[in-house]
């Protein structure tokens, strides 16, 4: 993993809209990384970022407890099961996901 790897999924994470989250592998998908690498780095290098916004691919967080001052701040509702949302209701749209992260993404390119 080099500088780059980690800078652009930071940048990704940081495109997810207030009120959505993203799962690990649309992160990755975006960057071209596998989930667990995106889970790594946001777990070593996450903390300036919107870290509460990456779940599962189920919307379940592995850090509730600490993620959910930030989703009840931003109109995220925790599923019965108390795991995590609903990826139907607050999963943000990859495509969208894809053109908000295009600009900072796009500074990182080789030139």
């Amino acid at each position: 993993m080099d500088d780059v790897t980690v800078e652009r999924v930071l940048r990704v994470v940081e495109a997810i809209p207030p009120g959505r989250v993203a799962a690990y592998g649309e992160v990755g998908q975006i960057v071209g990384v596998g989930p667990r690498l995106v889970g790594r780095i946001l777990r070593t290098w996450g903390a300036g970022v919107p870290w509460w916004r990456v779940t599962n691919s189920y919307g379940d967080h592995p850090l509730l407890a600490r993620a959910l001052p930030h989703w009840e701040r931003e109109g995220i509702v925790v599923k019965p099961n108390g795991r995590g949302c609903r990826m139907s209701g607050f999963g943000a749209d990859l495509d969208q996901l894809r053109e908000r992260a295009r600009p900072g993404l796009s500074e990182l390119d080789p030139s």
